[in-house]
């Protein structure tokens, strides 16, 4: 019996059957192929785990990437010159503590204190005593037109000691900020370049709240500013009058520094001091005072002479919308802390 019926017909159907034959026979092939083009992109699909384990790699590795193409920018611990940008808990500060800590220096914190301005001086005092280069001989230099607000003396750890300059009295705070500078050099003059190594200058309404270490020593030290860090150069308050001494160019600057804390070498610092006193005589010689008043002619000086070490925004910082995230407040300003408290909260914090 034929295999199929169709091949018990005469020549003619056989000629047929054959031809059909050979169609299934194509036809099945189509189907075993198909079938096994199947199986081969499953185990395509399906790697040896080997493979699978590989690829797996590969996915990390493409997602570590994004991850460090999307994480922000290291916290920057140089200036672009080269010189230190403090962060008090970094590594390099530890080190610079270590590097100071046994050299036995003498250092002085000078702070000029007049008018209403008498009321923290004990807050800054006991602050500074508890946080201001603890175990370091320090003293304390007190500029002021009421030594009286000193009374009762506060009472001080060992080697550490407060001398009270007076200085005349000074209405108003114009007239402050234009003698400021030149009460800075006088004082440096005498008494202070023979009893001290590197002197610091604070405004006194002010508030040490956590260490303030030997990280921040350095022949000149400038204080960036809380609420200008890590802002483009076009927002910082530069003097731009061209009649200014204090006058800044488009193509200068690099940051801008607050006026709350300063310091450096004693040589080095009356040579601040004694520059910006003589821009400001300038420019009160022409009727002028810049609008950052000496902040704006400490900005000018620090451009021309820029500083040997950077303390970050930790070290003068006041909580407003402006200011700089930082790890940790070690200066924190009083009052700039209520310049930027609206009419309730100045208030209620006795502005």
């Amino acid at each position: 019996m034929a295999l199929f019926p169709f091949c018990k017909t005469p020549a003619g159907a056989v000629r047929v059957t054959r031809i059909q034959l050979v169609l299934y026979c194509c036809l099945l092939s189509l189907i075993i192929y198909f079938l096994h083009g199947r199986k081969v992109g499953v185990n395509v699909k399906s790697l040896h785990p080997y493979f699978h384990a590989m690829e797996m790699a590969r996915g990390r590795e493409r997602t570590d990437m994004a991850a460090v193409k999307a994480a922000p920018a290291q916290t920057p611990l140089e200036t672009p010159w080269g010189a230190p940008l403090v962060w008090g808990d970094t590594r390099n500060s530890a080190w610079r503590r270590a590097k100071f800590a046994q050299q036995g220096i003498r250092t002085g914190l000078l702070a000029l204190v007049v008018g209403t301005y008498a009321q923290f001086i004990r807050r800054f005092l006991s602050s500074a005593e508890t946080h201001f280069l603890p175990g370091q001989m320090v003293t304390y230099y007190i500029l002021t037109d009421n030594p009286r607000s000193l009374d009762p003396p506060i009472e001080l750890g060992p080697e550490r000691q407060l001398k009270v300059v007076p200085v005349a009295e000074m209405p108003g705070w114009g007239r402050l900020a234009q003698r400021r500078m030149a009460l800075l050099a006088d004082a440096i003059r005498d008494p202070i370049s023979s009893e001290v190594e590197y002197i610091f200058c604070a405004d006194i309404d002010q508030e040490f709240v956590a260490p303030v270490g030997e990280e921040i020593f350095g022949d000149l030290v400038a204080t960036l500013h809380p609420e200008l860090y890590g802002m483009p150069r076009n927002a910082f308050p530069y003097e731009v009058e061209e009649v200014s001494s204090a006058c800044v160019e488009e193509d200068e600057g690099d940051y801008y520094y607050t006026s709350e804390l300063y310091g450096g070498l004693v040589s080095e610092m009356y040579k601040l001091a004694r520059a910006c006193s003589l821009l400001i005589l300038q420019d009160q010689a022409n009727g002028l005072m810049a609008r950052g008043l000496e902040e704006s002619y400490l900005n000018r000086y620090l451009i021309n002479h820029r500083p040997t070490c950077v303390l970050s925004p930790e070290y003068s910082w006041w909580d407003s919308d402006l200011a700089a995230d930082v790890p940790v407040q070690r200066l924190v300003s009083l009052g700039r802390q209520c310049e930027a408290f609206d009419k309730h909260k100045r208030e209620e914090h006795k502005c």
